[in-house]
């Protein structure tokens, strides 16, 4: 029903390239090309400014995208609710999970939903906290599940789980019978963190900040862009490590890794839903829900 000269030029629009646009809607490039100059002689205005390869917004095109966004979401909201008169749930979420979330929490509850609304169109885009930000913020997603400490102010971000981050050597270490180190222990022994912009390395700082120490004084040999990338390093390396309790499960069970404790330090941090505000999917809703009643239930459950 939809009109897809809105969809094409929301796409050349968001990805400021006709190629791009193609590819995403799985048409040809001239065919995006054609749809845009139809809009344009139809509105009479130059809705890109065109500078060799690549495309800016015009005042026109500009104006047009906020409209056409708004156009595009009562759409969804048209066909979801015209569907859920017969108990249908269909229409498309675009969900960014940092790091953490995306591989080692959500895959399960994922699933469930899939299986409960299999008529959704659903996708699931991952990276650091801040990468996951600011896809929402250019709207390359719907909605966010994250880590980062930090709030901005366009966002409205909505708790959902509390985690424990804990700090790890691999069983091969010498110090991985100690079991517990004292603080000088963890200042000076070699450490490998998550990169900057991790929700992951934003609660360890804090954290560490309530006990007065500051990066400065650990001895930070490396950091690196992934949890699994630092499970794999910490099998062969004396260092330390700083990861979620949930993402080494595996690991800690067959004695690949072995979990050190420090006095008076402990790393708590919570996941967090986050999204635009105004107007929202309906399935952003439906899916935040439907998360939150899984997981008390699985609460329940385990008590």
């Amino acid at each position: 029903m939809q009109d897809f000269r809105l969809k094409v030029f929301y796409a050349a629009a968001k990805n400021l390239s006709f190629t791009l646009a193609a590819q995403e809607l799985y048409i040809s490039q001239p065919a995006v090309t054609r749809h845009i100059k139809i809009l344009e002689d139809e509105y009479q205005v130059m809705l890109f400014e065109r500078n060799g390869n690549s495309l800016e917004l015009t005042y026109a095109g500009k104006l047009m995208l906020q409209h056409v966004e708004r156009i595009l979401h009562e759409y969804h909201k048209l066909e979801y609710d015209m569907h859920l008169l017969n108990n249908v749930h269909v229409g498309q979420l675009r969900l960014g999970a940092s790091t953490t979330i995306s591989q080692y929490v959500l895959p399960p509850y994922l699933a469930k939903f899939i299986e409960s609304f299999p008529q959704a169109d659903i996708s699931l885009i991952n990276g650091n906290s801040r990468f996951i930000e600011h896809s929402l913020d250019e709207h390359n997603i719907d909605l966010g599940l994250i880590e980062g400490v930090t709030r901005l102010p366009m966002l409205t971000y909505t708790p959902f789980l509390e985690d424990e981050l804990i700090i790890l050597t691999g069983s091969n270490n010498s110090i991985a019978k100690k079991g517990k180190l004292s603080v000088e222990e963890f200042k000076r022994l070699p450490i490998v963190l998550r990169e900057r912009g991790s929700g992951t390395l934003d609660y360890i700082e804090k954290d560490l900040q309530a006990l007065n120490i500051k990066f400065s004084e650990l001895n930070i040999r490396m950091y690196l862009g992934s949890t699994e990338a630092i499970k794999l390093f910490m099998q062969n390396s004396e260092c330390l490590c700083i990861l979620s309790k949930s993402a080494v499960k595996r690991e800690l069970e067959q004695g690949i890794l072995t979990h050190l404790t420090v006095d008076n330090l402990t790393f708590k941090r919570t996941f967090c839903f986050v999204r635009t505000q105004g107007p929202q999917s309906p399935l952003v809703d439906r899916f935040i829900t439907f998360i939150q009643q899984s997981m008390s239930n699985q609460k329940a459950a385990s008590n």
